[in-house]
């Protein structure tokens, strides 16, 4: 399953000289990732009502390029690995005009209860996200 959307770089994304801070890239890629759930059909807050919690385990990012303010951005989010009780999104975060590549980001997510304990294997629900 893939997932894109589109936004523009604001002020408050912005360091003094106008370069996007690393943190927000953070941000963006988990709006990929919670978009990603509702196109499947589940909002994380009825997951966390079924007792299913998705925190990231790991995160490996590279930074590529900088975005700048006002850019046009694309925000990427695809599943490219799933495991017995994990999820590994593949994102990229580019230009929406030009196509240039700003940062790559593997994420991993864990399928947990509400009082912290693994599943030992991915609920269906969450299953159904990654088909």
């Amino acid at each position: 399953m893939k997932h894109a959307f589109a936004t523009k770089v604001f002020y408050s994304d912005t360091d003094a000289y106008g370069v996007v801070w690393h943190g927000s890239y953070l941000r963006w890629l988990e709006m990929g990732r919670v978009l990603l759930c509702e196109q499947a059909g589940y909002k994380l807050s009825q997951l966390e009502e079924n007792d299913v919690v998705l925190p990231v385990a790991e995160l490996n990012v590279k930074y590529k390029n900088s975005a700048r303010l006002e850019d046009e951005i694309l925000i990427e989010t695809e599943v490219v690995e799933k495991g017995r009780f994990y999820i590994t999104f593949q994102q990229i975060i580019k230009n929406e005009k030009s196509q240039k590549t700003y940062i790559e980001a593997l994420v991993k997510v864990v399928a947990i209860h509400k009082d912290g304990k693994l599943y030992r294997s991915l609920p269906e629900q969450v299953e159904k996200i990654v088909q």
